[in-house]
């Protein structure tokens, strides 16, 4: 193995965010404590809607025992814009605080970073931080700008160049 990219994601419940962070953890001390000089990308999508519909811990729990139900008449309207979903499901709308998912990104921008020839360090070779809007109501949205201050796209620019000279270092290639 040459290359692993693990991806996680806290888009809703970041209450669950250092459960992730320590996934994160664990699969940096597996994958580089068996191959040290493996690339290690991590992925993570942070939410960020404040309100959300809470789908597997309440819609889909309300429909348990009526499984095409849900299948028939919820899940093709579940991102859609379908607002009625709000009211016909008041009792499944969750929040998040306005600053969780700037304390979920602070939590993962503090994962070790290594540089390209470190092998010697247990730290991923890349993170990419990505905020998305998704709250189970309307379409998912990429926001370009995003109220974390994320330019997305100059992330993605840097894991690949991270990636590259890292594989280059490695493998001379």
């Amino acid at each position: 193995m040459r290359i692993a990219i693990e991806n996680k994601s806290v888009i809703t419940a970041h209450r669950n965010a250092t459960n992730r962070f320590d996934d994160l953890k664990k699969v940096v001390a597996a994958v580089q404590g068996a191959r040290p000089e493996a690339l290690l990308i991590a992925t993570v999508l942070i939410g960020t809607a404040e309100r959300f519909l809470n789908i597997p811990d309440q819609v889909h729990r309300f429909y348990r025992d009526r499984e095409d139900e849900f299948e028939r008449d919820v899940l093709p309207r579940l991102s859609s814009g379908d607002e009625s979903l709000l009211i016909d499901f008041s009792f499944a709308i969750s929040e998040n605080s306005r600053t969780a998912p700037r304390k979920t990104l602070e939590l993962f921008r503090s994962l070790p970073l290594r540089g390209s020839a470190q092998t010697h360090l247990v730290a991923y070779d890349s993170v990419l931080l990505v905020p998305v809007f998704i709250d189970n109501v309307h379409p998912p949205a990429l926001p370009r700008p995003n109220n974390l201050g994320v330019d997305v796209d100059a992330e993605y620019e840097t894991m690949i160049q991270r990636t590259c000279s890292g594989y280059t270092a490695r493998w001379h290639m």
